[in-house]
């Protein structure tokens, strides 16, 4: 992925403590102003769980004027399917709801809708993901229907490298007691973690980077956290390496 206008959130999608963060990927991207929203990665959970993902997106936008639809990218075929890629030609924003990570990088991975994304993206469209949908952006993810630890890490998009993405931060170790100690420690050699807490978001052009939300993004890196709450700005390159 090239420099533009991404935001990466840790939960919390389609609510309005994020609505300054549509604004602002809108305000930065080329397009005709629309909204695509993708639940893939939540397509395993059965059509009334995505549907409601779909419904509210939809009513997100509706509420703040902003015209919207959904792209029903249920499979790897789906994902093929021309009036689907079309759908990019001329959006602005791009938006993935959360669900399982490696799910939705197997659905979009080698994909004609994928390959038309990032060719978008280098033309100013903007990028929105929510949980699985920036969980999904890394070389290693997680399977989040696996309650093995030794089973949960496979193949992400691989867009983003040597980083590997955990949000929901400041809630995992309440699910699963020793969570962030044992993802931490599977950040490879060199490599670093970026933890996102619920309805919080890191927004910027890829490198630039500001926290919204209600707590922080913390960045784990050769042995040291970094600490960044809401209303603060920090650098950190993540589209160019």
């Amino acid at each position: 992925m090239s420099q533009g206008a991404f935001a990466f959130m840790g939960s919390g999608e389609f609510e309005p403590w994020h609505d300054d963060v549509d604004r602002w990927l809108l305000e930065h991207a080329n397009g005709d102003g629309t909204v695509l929203i993708l639940p893939t990665a939540s397509a395993r959970e059965g059509d009334e769980v995505f549907e409601g993902w779909a419904t509210k997106g939809l009513r997100h936008y509706e509420r703040l004027d902003v015209a919207a639809s959904v792209v029903p990218i249920r499979s790897r075929a789906d994902a093929d399917r021309r009036e689907f890629v079309d759908a990019l030609s001329s959006a602005s924003v791009v938006f993935f709801s959360g669900g399982n990570p490696w799910y939705l990088a197997e659905t979009l991975r080698g994909s004609a809708f994928c390959e038309a994304m990032i060719e978008r993206l280098a033309e100013g469209l903007a990028y929105a993901g929510c949980s699985a949908g920036v969980a999904c952006l890394s070389e290693m993810t997680f399977d989040s229907d696996t309650e093995d630890f030794e089973q949960v890490f496979k193949p992400g998009l691989g867009f983003v490298r040597r980083t590997l993405f955990g949000p929901h931060w400041d809630m995992i170790d309440t699910w699963i007691p020793g969570a962030r100690e044992f993802i931490t420690d599977s950040v490879p050699e060199g490599g670093r973690l970026v933890a996102i807490d619920e309805e919080t978001a890191m927004v910027g052009d890829g490198s630039s980077w500001s926290v919204t939300g209600r707590s922080g993004v913390h960045v784990w890196e050769n042995g040291n956290w970094s600490d960044h709450a809401t209303g603060d700005a920090f650098s950190l390159e993540l589209m160019g390496n």
